[in-house]
């Protein structure tokens, strides 16, 4: 069975969008190298489906800067799930569904999907419900060189206890430092 895993692009100060949820920093060719990253391949390729939450979904919605709304500008396909209490009244694409479950629920049903490969969680509201729950198998980031002083933190919502992670790898890639942990299931102490 897969796992349940988080990706995101996050910048020196910990934000993943800015104050108005502007994530056009992210996609700066001075940031990232021009050759799509290797990590990113590798998620892709082992990804099954996608759980975030309906602000994520509502910025990826409306990014003009993508021509395709759809995961990793495209290249990744299958089904994906929006974690919410504001379900619309029609999805916008065949392969998306809306749960207005709680986040155990959520990646119970996103897991089935996904059928045996990884779930890839996005969203700092829905990583934080799932950090809370206990659910978090890996973390990779890419932290690029910027910072951004105010905007949606990834991590900070506190009402999680203590996690203990591992580093797998941390590389430079360009100019963004490749950050992957996986979770500890005891205690190195």
């Amino acid at each position: 069975m897969g796992i349940v895993m988080v990706n995101a692009a996050v910048s020196l100060d910990g934000f993943i969008a800015g104050p108005n949820d502007e994530m056009d920093w992210v996609f700066d060719r001075a940031l990232l190298p021009d050759e799509p990253l290797a990590v990113i391949d590798d998620v892709i390729a082992n990804t099954g489906a996608i759980l975030s939450g309906r602000g994520s979904f509502d910025v990826g919605e409306a990014m003009a800067r993508e021509e395709t709304s759809e995961a990793f500008g495209g290249r990744w396909s299958g089904p994906e799930f929006v974690l919410t209490h504001r379900p619309p009244p029609e999805p916008p694409r065949h392969d998306v569904a809306f749960l207005s479950v709680d986040v155990i629920d959520a990646v119970a049903t996103a897991r089935d999907a996904a059928g045996g490969k990884n779930l890839l969680v996005l969203g700092a509201n829905v990583v934080q419900q799932c950090l809370e729950a206990d659910l978090v198998d890996e973390v990779l980031l890419v932290v690029l060189p910027i910072v951004l002083g105010d905007g949606v933190r990834l991590f900070g919502r506190g009402s999680y206890r203590e996690r203990l992670f591992e580093t797998v790898r941390a590389e430079q890639v360009g100019q963004a430092a490749v950050l992957h942990f996986r979770r500890l299931t005891q205690s190195p102490r």
